[in-house]
């Protein structure tokens, strides 16, 4: 997906949205700004900016990286804690498919669940 991302035109495309659906496109500027406001939440800026871009490693989405990894820097992140992020999100998406192996096992009926004890 990478290959596709011009970080400049590929926000001129936010024009259909504005055509189609601008009431959407406004409610949902109007939530990312809420959430992600500077001040008036439990949560710092920084470490909001730090589970998005966990977020966006793990669901691997090249425009939550390139943008909350930069606002986690602007918000006072350190290269450390933006790796610390990367390996949360490795091992969070590791864990699932060692979890999903675990269910691939019961749903091929070919494994028998071992009593606990």
């Amino acid at each position: 997906m990478s290959d596709y991302f011009d970080r400049d035109a590929d926000k001129t495309y936010t024009r259909v949205y504005k055509a189609q659906t601008p009431d959407i496109l406004q409610k949902f500027s109007e939530f990312d700004a809420a959430v992600f406001q500077a001040e008036g939440r439990e949560i710092p800026l920084k470490y909001r900016e730090l589970i998005a871009l966990a977020v966006g490693i793990t669901t691997q989405c090249v425009y939550c990286i390139d943008a909350h990894s930069q606002n986690a820097v602007k918000a006072g992140a350190t290269e450390g804690e933006l790796a610390e992020a990367a390996w949360v999100a490795t091992a969070i998406r590791a864990g699932g498919g060692y979890a999903h192996g675990r269910l691939a096992f019961k749903l091929s009926g070919a494994s028998e669940p071992h009593a606990h004890g």
